[in-house]
Order: C-alpha cells, then sequence, then structure tokens
C-alpha cells in the first residue's frame, strides 16, 4: 500500500521561487508507486493550498502552483486532522516561516511524521547569530563577526559603523540573519558601501550579522542521518563573481562547482568532524549542508550549516550524495525514512505521570 506524502511547498517568504523549483524536482524523481503524494503549496500571501493527490510528477512550476486550486481553502491544513493525515510530510520550505522551526513546530503539534530537522535545529540553524554562538560553544573555529538588531543601527549607527571597522577590517560581508539563499547578502569594501549593505539587508530581517571577509576556498559537505550521522564527499563552489550570491546561485549559471574538492586529508577528516559536531550541537536529524572556509595554509573556519539546503538534482547538497554513491531518488528515500525513524522514536516518550 502506498505511503502519502505530502509536499508542502512555496511558502510565505522571500524564497518562494526557490521552493517551487524544489518541489517540481522531487515531483520528477519521487516513486509514485510508493507514494501517494499530496500537494500543498503555501501562497506568498501564507493561504495553504491541498490538492488532489498527483498522479504525475510536474512539468512545470506553474502547475505546481495551480496544484491545489480545485480544493484550496485558507485552513486546509486543519483536512489533515479529518481523516487525512498524510502518512509523512516533507516540507519543500526555503526560509521564514518554513526552515526556520515555525512550520515544523505545527507538524510537532499535529504530532503528523515529517522529514527534516526539527524544531530548535531549524530555528537555530536559521539564526546564523544563534548559530554562531553555538559552534562558539562547541569550539569551533569561525571567522570575526559584529551582529545588531534593527533598533540599535537607528540609535547607534556611527558607533556600530566604527566598531565594525575596529573589529572586522575590510572586506566585510552583511547578512540578513535568518535568510538563506544569499538573499540580502552584500560585500562591503568601505563605509559607504557598507551602510548601504546594512539598509538592504534590514529590508529581510530585523537582525543583522556582519561578518570579517577572508580568503579562502568555499568548501561544502552534505550530513545524512539522525543519532549517527554520516559525510558525503566534499565539494568546492567557484564562483566567477566575487562572491557566491543569489545570482551566481539561481541565474547566471557562472558557478563551477568541484566534486570531490581537492583537499588534503587532513582537511577532509577537519571538516567531516567539524560537521558532525556542528550537526549534533543544533540537534539535527535528517539533513543538513555544512559550509566551510578553507584558507592557503589548511585552516578549516566553519561558515553556516543549512537545515533545509537547495534540493534540487542540480544543487549542492544531492550532487554531493550523488557522488557519494546516493542518487536523487534514493537521497529522498532515504530522507523519508529518517523522517519515520525520528517520528517512531519520538513515540516513546511518555507524557503522564503515571
Amino acid at each position: 500500500m502506498r505511503k502519502k506524502l505530502a509536499l508542502v511547498y512555496g511558502g510565505k517568504s522571500a524564497e518562494h521561487e526557490v521552493s517551487l523549483s524544489t518541489a517540481r524536482a522531487v515531483t520528477q524523481a519521487v516513486d509514485f508507486g510508493k507514494y501517494e503524494v499530496i500537494p500543498v503549496y503555501i501562497t506568498y500571501e501564507g493561504e495553504w493550498r491541498k490538492g488532489k493527490p498527483l498522479e504525475h510528477p510536474a512539468k512545470t512550476i506553474e502547475e505546481l502552483r495551480l496544484a491545489g486550486d480545485g480544493t484550496s481553502q485558507p485552513d486546509s491544513m486543519h483536512g489533515f486532522l479529518n481523516g487525512e493525515t498524510p502518512d509523512i510530510v516533507f516540507p519543500l520550505l526555503h526560509g521564514t516561516n518554513g526552515e526556520d522551526g515555525t512550520v515544523q513546530g505545527l507538524f510537532e503539534v499535529m504530532n503528523v511524521p515529517y522529514v527534516g530537522n526539527g524544531v530548535l535545529a531549524s530555528s537555530a540553524g536559521m539564526d546564523k547569530v544563534v548559530m554562531k554562538q553555538l559552534f562558539a560553544q562547541a569550539g569551533l573555529k569561525q571567522v570575526p563577526y559584529v551582529h545588531f538588531i534593527r533598533t540599535a543601527w537607528e540609535r547607534e549607527k556611527a558607533q556600530l559603523v566604527e566598531k565594525m571597522e575596529q573589529e572586522l577590517g575590510w572586506p566585510m560581508f552583511v547578512k540578513p540573519a535568518n535568510l538563506g539563499s544569499s538573499v540580502g547578502i552584500s560585500q562591503a569594501t568601505d563605509r559607504e558601501s557598507l551602510i548601504e549593505a546594512v539598509e538592504l539587508a534590514l529590508k529581510f530581517d530585523r537582525k543583522i550579522i556582519v561578518e570579517q571577509g577572508v580568503t579562502a576556498r568555499e568548501i561544502e559537505l552534505g550530513v545524512l542521518g539522525n543519532d549517527e550521522p554520516k559525510c558525503s564527499v566534499s565539494g568546492e563552489i567557484k564562483p566567477v563573481a566575487t562572491f557566491y550570491d543569489y545570482e551566481a546561485k539561481y541565474k547566471d549559471g557562472n558557478t563551477a562547482l568541484v566534486i570531490p574538492a581537492e583537499v588534503t586529508n587532513e582537511v577532509t577528516e577537519k571538516m567531516e568532524d567539524a560537521a558532525i559536531r556542528a550537526f549534533k550541537v543544533l540537534d539535527c536529524s535528517g539533513l543538513v549542508r555544512a559550509d566551510f572556509f578553507v584558507t592557503a595554509d589548511n585552516e578549516v573556519l566553519i561558515n553556516e550549516v543549512n537545515t533545509m539546503p537547495g534540493f534540487t538534482p542540480v544543487s549542492m547538497f544531492p550532487l554531493l550524495w550523488q557522488k557519494t554513491g546516493v542518487t536523487y531518488p534514493q537521497l529522498i528515500d532515504q530522507l523519508i525514512e529518517l523522517g519515520m525513524e525520528r517520528h517512531t522514536e519520538k513515540q516513546r516518550l511518555q507524557y503522564t505521570m503515571d
């Protein structure tokens, strides 16, 4: 008997379109013989639209947008509690209101199995400041950074600029603390561009993180598992642009991905150790992409982890696992199995004092 697999995609997020691309890719790879695929589209306004089970892979993104139109209703998630609960939910959501623990909390309250990281790992992994503070507690090496919120910037702009100049130096990278896919990220090379970069980032989040630029290679690992996670081979990003921004990731196609990365065994061991430690300190489950800087003298600095990395067949995470021997359809199956495994373990908990 086929498992009911709900794919949740779209979302009230700046990464809405990225999510749709991911959902389209998953429908083209998932085994319709194993799963009854239920589309759940979340509009830009946050309205949930649950459609009839898909009969075939989605050919276009627009097809997924329209998948729920026949049965759409603002509170359609409540249908899951009316005898229509899926066996498992696969949240293909990137960014805020999806990758940040909010939708994971909803699934927890509903006691529905779901793929990927839980509430704590998702929220801590989304907030770059909290993530870096936890990494520091775990003794992981990182680049220096400064963080602040919108009200502090409005009150103390001159002091904060001076603090960043003194503690970081040029160039700097300015980022919204709670966003992915390089949205709102800019490089600053002087005071004027720094102020412009902060103002841009504040359009996407109230909390900003500014990191010291470092001359280094950008290398990533995939992590897969629950209590006993494993690492993929490594991959190096070689963008033509100054840094790997949104355009380089999704539009211009001028970025080379070298898999496996040409690194020494010592560097590989350092990255794998740091990736597993990061996975465990955030209490991750399912999947994570761990991003590193590797300097000319082979110093390994962890940049961040992504708890719902790009997930199309040409994204780094699936490519890393493909080169490790796990195909895209197999990766989807493994993630579903890991989600079911974690849910089953949680059912062992006791909620009464008897």
